[in-house]
């Protein structure tokens, strides 16, 4: 009968924004206490009658001291998000629905298949069409959630105490890359035009260069770590991608791309990181088994122009690419072959190219809202609704920002939040890092760091949103401290 105490803590969460209303704290510090206490008293092997009756006077008592709710709704919805996993970060949670069902018979989480896109997407609708553009889609966890993190708000949580530390060895060669280690707090790499990799720890201080990746002969376009951060892959102007070791920095393989052209943009396969997703300035995608160094049979294909970003969602079914004439073009991924089938097409702009695609299937802890970022040269920030199991993109909203040439890259936030709202950033022309939240219908914008002098290129967060770092056409990496609240 655990299950009952979990739905008295939901409803006690519900009311708690009514309590003390110029006190956040102290609404924050009773919800924690009232979990503790009625864990314990989940102990105490009460008849379930009598938990059952409990659960009801007490929604009966609150309704009546502060009223009905504005959104009503059964108790037990609310109780998935106090047991959530303790796990925090958004690629964490996108294995798995929000759904009862998720939980074993003893409580622990299990692996469930994933609703489809169009499901959600119908299932969503008609609170789509009652909210402001942009908006994810609100749940009665959503609620419990807030109020166990008190109020702070989107612009005090990403606030920032101004430069942690500023890499320079770049420092004359545009660095189009920067991104942390997964799940890593200290660990950071960032690529040049010069034509190496730069392996970087923050701590202890102070922060210095692990060591610098050389082989290409000419720039490194992209790289990324995979997923247990023992290996990076990298793409260069050079017509090759290498495989390093992150611990020694040997080049383990050099692999030549299968046209011979300039490669542009790489990505991880997901779930299988012996795959790797490439796009070459010849309009070509090709997934590469890393081990073999070989192309994967009826694992290419052709878009309209140069490919410049590539992204897949979380499981890897889905993977989207987009080219320097405007497009994007979504693929199915078969698993056990590594086969691509062109899905759908979307001209964002013709003849403006597509500089960054992000995926995320959970904006934010409100409700699992499939987005796709994207960047392209218009002047906008890009956010799109991935509406079906083929990867069609229906535009939600746009950000100002200054993008006319250079490929400027952006970000979902990697936490989950607990508070109103959810949060991207991006670089800039303007040499500025922005800030953004999805939720807020006017004024978007929550925050923007001043400091480079070149147009900003790239930005990464660590795993806890502690540090972030940036990167600029003129070498230089800048790593942001986040004020401590």
């Amino acid at each position: 009968m655990a299950a009952v105490w979990q739905q008295v803590l939901a409803v006690d969460a519900r009311y708690n924004a009514y309590r003390t209303p110029t006190f956040p704290q102290f609404r924050t510090q009773y919800i924690r206490r009232r979990s503790q206490l009625l864990r314990e008293n989940a102990k105490a092997g009460h008849p379930p009658a009598l938990r059952r009756q409990y659960l009801r006077l007490r929604g009966q008592l609150l309704g009546q001291r502060y009223g009905p709710l504005s959104e009503p709704g059964s108790a037990r919805a609310y109780s998935n998000s106090i047991v959530r996993s303790s796990r925090t970060t958004l690629d964490r949670m996108e294995d798995f629905e929000d759904d009862p069902r998720a939980l074993g018979a003893r409580g622990h989480r299990r692996s469930v298949s994933r609703g489809s896109y169009q499901l959600q997407a119908q299932m969503n609708r008609a609170v789509y069409e009652d909210r402001p553009p942009g908006s994810v889609v609100p749940t009665s966890a959503a609620e419990a959630s807030r109020a166990m993190a008190g109020d702070t708000s989107l612009s005090e949580n990403y606030a920032f105490a101004g430069m942690y530390h500023v890499f320079d060895q770049h420092v004359d060669e545009a660095v189009p890359r920067v991104r942390f280690a997964n799940d890593d707090r200290h660990r950071l790499a960032c690529c040049s035009l010069d034509g190496s990799i730069s392996l970087c720890q923050l701590v202890p201080a102070p922060p210095t260069v692990l060591r610098v990746l050389r082989g290409h002969t000419r720039g490194v376009s992209d790289f990324a770590w995979s997923l247990s951060n023992d290996i990076l892959v990298s793409t260069s102007l050079d017509a090759t991608m290498r495989i390093w070791a992150s611990e020694d920095g040997r080049c383990i393989r050099e692999i030549p791309d299968p046209d011979s052209a300039e490669l542009l943009c790489c990505t991880f396969q997901p779930v299988n990181n012996n795959l790797t997703v490439v796009g070459n300035a010849k309009h070509n995608v090709h997934v590469m088994n890393i081990s073999t160094g070989k192309k994967v049979k009826g694992g290419s294909s052709k878009l309209t122009g140069r490919v410049l970003a590539l992204s897949f969602d979380a499981p890897g079914r889905l993977l989207w690419a987009g080219d320097d004439r405007g497009s994007v073009f979504s693929f199915l991924f078969d698993m056990a072959t590594g086969k691509l089938t062109k899905a759908k097409r979307l001209v964002v702009h013709e003849g403006s190219p597509v500089t960054s695609i992000s995926a995320r299937s959970w904006v934010s802890r409100e409700a699992r809202d499939p987005s796709l970022l994207i960047n392209a040269c218009l002047n906008k920030l890009l956010l799109y609704r991935v509406v079906d199991n083929e990867g069609t993109l229906q535009l939600k909203r746009s950000f100002p920002i200054e993008q006319s040439s250079h490929l400027v890259r952006s970000i979902f936030c990697p936490l989950m939040s607990f508070r109103q709202g959810a949060c991207v950033v991006t670089g800039s022309e303007d040499m500025c890092v922005h800030f953004f939240d999805v939720e807020r219908a006017a004024k978007a914008a929550v925050n923007k760091l001043q400091g480079h002098s070149a147009p900003v290129l790239d930005v990464s967060f660590n795993c806890d949103e502690s540090l972030l770092a940036s990167s600029d056409a003129s070498g230089m990496v800048i790593v942001w401290r986040r004020e401590q609240k």
